[in-house]
């Protein structure tokens, strides 16, 4: 329970109030944040599966055909160079950035809330442990 009260913390210095609830302006607030902490190079890999994967993580879906469109799809067990953020929120994730994946250097967009720093003991961590956390949970 510390831990979640120290994140709040966190959250709540970057920004600036108590209202944790996650609106286009606290995300802007976020993102202007986030560009001005994280450290490059930074590599992120994901949380979970990402949203395409979940038939073949969870469900029917053949490995074979799962191992093909990895190919050409990111996922969550890659690992990719953060390049930049977008400008503009996505209504439905939030903060996108764009990656290059390390394997191949395909770039991809993602949203921020999906991936976590590959370095858990850098600054890069935290910062976005945090925003997903505020993210999903607000």
């Amino acid at each position: 329970m510390c831990e979640l009260d120290e994140q709040d913390k966190r959250i709540e210095q970057i920004l600036g109030r108590f209202d944790m609830d996650v609106s286009e302006e606290s995300s802007l607030k976020y993102m202007d944040y986030l560009k001005q902490n994280i450290e490059f190079p930074c590599q992120l890999t994901g949380i979970e599966d990402f949203p395409w994967e979940e038939y073949y993580v969870f469900g029917p879906g053949s490995k074979k055909e799962y191992e093909k469109l990895k190919k050409k799809q990111p996922s969550y067990t890659d690992t990719f160079n953060l390049i930049s953020f977008e400008n503009d929120l996505d209504e439905n994730n939030g903060i996108l950035v764009k990656v290059d994946r390390l394997s191949d250097k395909k770039k991809f967009l993602l949203p921020l809330a999906d991936l976590k720093s590959t370095d858990e003991e850098s600054k890069n961590y935290q910062l976005l442990d945090d925003y997903s956390v505020w993210f999903v949970n607000n």
